[in-house]
């Protein structure tokens, strides 16, 4: 029997991408990264809202959400955990950036055996550097999960020590925006508050979940106020929610906030890392 088809182009398996394809030029597109368990996806009707504001903002078509599920269960066949990718750019178009007249998009759904993380992440915590990278400020991209992601990547290349599992980013004025790979929450004064992402960074399903089930205040938040909290942690759709147990020399301890949200992770149908 022939192993199963783990990536999609255009509902293909034998699709190509254009080499004058917008994603490819100009990073013209979005993204969602997507936990899959078995084949029920918890959080897919919040990927495919973001997904869909998102090609709105952009002024790129949307295909509909149901193509996609088929999709997605076409790539995670045999896969008892997995993480589909689905990509979507504008598609080809000629040289320039003006928009196409009648843009064609790409489409390209890929999956991945769901990455394991050791238990100890969620029990103690993980390791935190602060980055010297920081974020632009752009309103009309912020909250987008674009396919332009050289910040993170360059971010990401500035440590190489498997001890520090993740980085924090700032913004150009020093405001605390999120992590490298996850939206950031910190409790303050028994108060739960993630960064204003207004002016950048990407708002993360994940962190949609955490403010539709506990009341947060979304502020801006400076360094000096984050060593402050009392408890800090990161959330994300792959992951789930992450105790941050140390940044750089700063170190917090799991709360009883954090248990309870990663409680609730394992209720919506995701494993129980805990356990």
């Amino acid at each position: 029997m022939s192993s199963p088809n783990r990536i999609l182009v255009n509902g293909r398996p034998d699709g190509m991408i254009d080499p004058l394809d917008r994603g490819l030029a100009y990073g013209d597109g979005v993204f969602e990264t997507i936990r899959f368990v078995g084949r029920m996806s918890p959080l897919w009707s919040r990927h495919m809202q973001r997904l869909q504001d998102s090609c709105t903002r952009l002024r790129i078509p949307c295909p509909e959400p149901e193509r996609l599920w088929q999709e997605a269960l076409v790539v995670t066949q045999g896969l008892g955990q997995a993480v589909v990718r689905i990509t979507m750019t504008r598609g080809a178009g000629e040289r320039g950036y003006a928009l196409p007249a009648a843009p064609q998009p790409t489409r390209v759904l890929a999956a991945f055996p769901a990455p394991i993380r050791a238990v100890d992440d969620y029990r103690h915590g993980l390791r935190v550097r602060l980055c010297e990278t920081r974020l632009a400020i752009q309103p009309r991209l912020a909250g987008i999960k674009h396919l332009n992601r050289l910040e993170q990547v360059l971010a990401r290349a500035e440590w190489d020590d498997p001890a520090i599992a993740e980085g924090l980013l700032c913004d150009e004025a020093g405001r605390v925006i999120s992590a490298v790979m996850a939206n950031l929450f910190a409790v303050i004064d028994g108060v739960l508050i993630t960064p204003s992402l207004e002016r950048c960074g990407v708002n993360g399903v994940a962190r949609a979940e955490v403010q539709a089930v506990r009341e947060v205040q979304v502020c801006d938040l400076s360094l000096g106020e984050l060593w402050q909290a009392s408890e800090l942690f990161l959330s994300s759709s792959v992951h789930g929610m992450l105790p941050v147990r140390s940044v750089d020399d700063k170190v917090f301890v799991p709360g009883p906030v954090t248990r309870a949200l990663q409680q609730h992770w394992c209720e919506l149908g995701f494993p129980t890392e805990l356990a």
